[in-house]
């Protein structure tokens, strides 16, 4: 199995959408298409995917660069998924491997990734690719009414 690991594109839409739903995060190609393209032109974000070669696209990672107040900027993985069959291969840990070296490129030097408490299996491939647990938090979210 040769892997090849490249910038997406919006011609990877659909192949996204179908992998975001294995994650459990519903999205339709139209919408995964302009979520790209905003993220296209973000030059703070990366969106990468790994295909085999000749082959399908087997899983994606987005990095982005997180900018705030209080501490130094670093780089956080916004989302990483890779096809159900094809997990435990390596695959995670070279589009892991790759943000990594986008984020080195521009001065980053910590990585963090935020991982539902339920999903066990991955915390067990965060904590086995060198993260360590920083803190236990809760998020909450608040919808807001956007004016039509």
């Amino acid at each position: 199995m040769v892997m090849k690991v490249r910038a997406a594109t919006v011609d990877d839409s659909l192949a996204l959408a179908s992998l975001a739903g294995q994650l459990g995060y519903a999205a339709s190609v139209h919408e995964v298409e302009s979520r790209l393209r905003g993220l296209e032109a973000a030059t703070e974000h990366r969106v990468l995917v790994a295909c085999l070669e000749g082959g399908p696209l087997i899983g994606w990672i987005h990095v982005f660069i997180s900018l705030r107040v209080e501490s130094e900027p670093f780089g956080e993985i916004g989302g990483l998924v890779v096809a159900e069959g094809q997990r435990r291969t390596g695959i995670g840990s070279s589009l892991v491997g790759h943000a990594e070296e986008w984020l080195k490129a521009r001065g980053i030097e910590t990585l963090r990734v935020r991982s539902r408490s339920t999903r066990v299996d991955a915390h067990v491939f965060f904590q086995q690719a060198g993260f360590s647990m920083s803190k236990n938090q809760r998020i909450f979210d608040k919808r807001i009414t956007l004016d039509s």
